[in-house]
């Protein structure tokens, strides 16, 4: 039998001796794919750690404390727009009781005086309200009658919410039916036929008419001034939804 002479180094190729085999390195997609998979795997890793905080900063507070509602897309608070407190120093009286932003004032004294001439007795019920006095008449009134916040919002503002705080704003009643104040039939009275008829001459508009895109509750008697650039700038936001 014969032997198979052993096999030296010298008869092994020269590069199958100074080269290991190399490993197949990974495809362009294949990397991308790993790529793709870690970085995954970090940023949920990351977004559970912040779960809890995320989500608190993501979802804004509540704008008025005890009021569980929050904003509407164009700002809105239960059908009101926000808007801000009068200072003292931009008020003037029109009563012993009641202040209003001087241009509101004057125009309004003017119109009284209009309406008596035409035999109307135009009558000012409320004017300017601060925050504190707006806070009392919804929640406590909201308390007092049983009311859900929605229902409450319909015929009264939440604080901040208001354009009586603005010292724009005012409710009118007719001085000689005064049974209709602050209710829908004024709108069956003297007074608010006149103020129908002249009203914007003084630069007052119906905030709330009937069927109102705002959702409040159709208030004959409430009117605000819009004849200032203040003005006009505060109630710019309702005046585009109105139309």
């Amino acid at each position: 039998m014969v032997v198979p002479a052993p096999l030296i180094e010298e008869e092994i190729p020269l590069a199958r001796r100074s080269q290991l085999p190399q490993p197949r390195r990974p495809s362009f997609l294949g990397r991308l794919l790993r790529l793709l998979i870690v970085s995954g795997l970090v940023t949920g890793t990351v977004l559970l750690l912040m779960a809890g905080p995320l989500r608190r900063w993501l979802t804004p507070p509540t704008p008025v404390a005890g009021l569980n509602a929050r904003l509407s897309a164009d700002g809105r608070l239960l059908g009101h727009f926000p808007y801000p407190e009068a200072s003292p120093a931009q008020l003037v009286a029109i009563s012993s009781s009641l202040r209003l932003q001087r241009d509101a004032a004057a125009a309004l004294l003017a119109m009284q005086r209009a309406a008596a001439a035409d035999g109307v007795n135009l009558v000012v019920l409320s004017a300017f309200r601060p925050l504190s006095l707006q806070r009392q008449l919804f929640f406590d009134v909201k308390a007092e009658r049983n009311q859900s916040a929605r229902d409450r919002a319909r015929v009264s503002a939440p604080p901040g919410f208001s354009e009586h705080s603005t010292g724009f704003a005012v409710d009118l009643g007719d001085g000689r039916l005064p049974s209709t104040n602050l209710s829908t039939r004024f709108d069956g009275t003297p007074s608010y036929r006149w103020l129908a008829a002249h009203a914007q001459r003084f630069h007052f508009q119906l905030s709330f008419p009937a069927g109102n895109a705002q959702g409040v509750s159709y208030e004959p008697w409430h009117w605000r001034f819009e004849g200032s650039t203040e003005a006009l700038r505060l109630f710019e936001p309702a005046q585009r939804l109105a139309r």
